[in-house]
């Protein structure tokens, strides 16, 4: 029986010193600095799809009815862009000046009341525009009464030029 006694003793004894090396190890470190370095791409801004759908109103005639034109702007972006402006103007699709056959021009129309033949700057629709999102606008288009002949303008295709920054 004094073995199992003796046994018992040696076991604690044993394990109290197990147990204060390990509290002491868990304690013990080192100190130490260090530094690094990384990078991230930042991408850029992308093109606006600008695109307008089918004129609605009309037919336009000197100093008569208006035509209605709702366009949209798209966000091609993966990111948010913001759009400050659509800028309109009676022009060809590559921007160049537009003259109907037998002298119709630009000066024939106004563009949501602007002064005929200006280009219409539509702020309406400024916004940080989400990726993937659309604003959508929409302008007025008329013929002005230049109290000059206009019958070059009859039956002509009236182009717009939408430019959106």
């Amino acid at each position: 029986m004094r073995i199992i006694k003796s046994k018992k003793v040696i076991a604690l004894i044993l394990g109290t010193v197990v147990a204060a090396v390990l509290s002491v190890g868990a304690y013990a470190y080192f100190t130490s600095t260090g530094n690094g370095s990384g990078s991230a791409t930042v991408g850029t801004s992308t093109t606006w799809s600008v695109t307008t759908l089918s004129a609605t109103g009309g037919p336009l005639t000197p100093g008569g009815p208006t035509e209605s034109i709702t366009y949209k702007v798209k966000n091609n972006s993966s990111g948010y862009q913001n759009l400050a402006n659509v800028a309109i103007s009676v022009a060809n699709a590559d921007a160049s000046a537009w003259t109907s056959v037998a002298g119709c021009s630009k000066s024939d129309f106004s563009i949501d009341g602007a002064a005929a033949g200006a280009t219409y700057n539509d702020t309406a629709q400024a916004a940080n525009v989400a990726p993937g999102a659309t604003a959508t606008g929409s302008i007025t288009l008329q013929m002005v009464d230049s109290g000059s002949n206009q019958d070059g303008c009859k039956n002509a295709t009236v182009p717009l030029y939408l430019s959106a920054s």
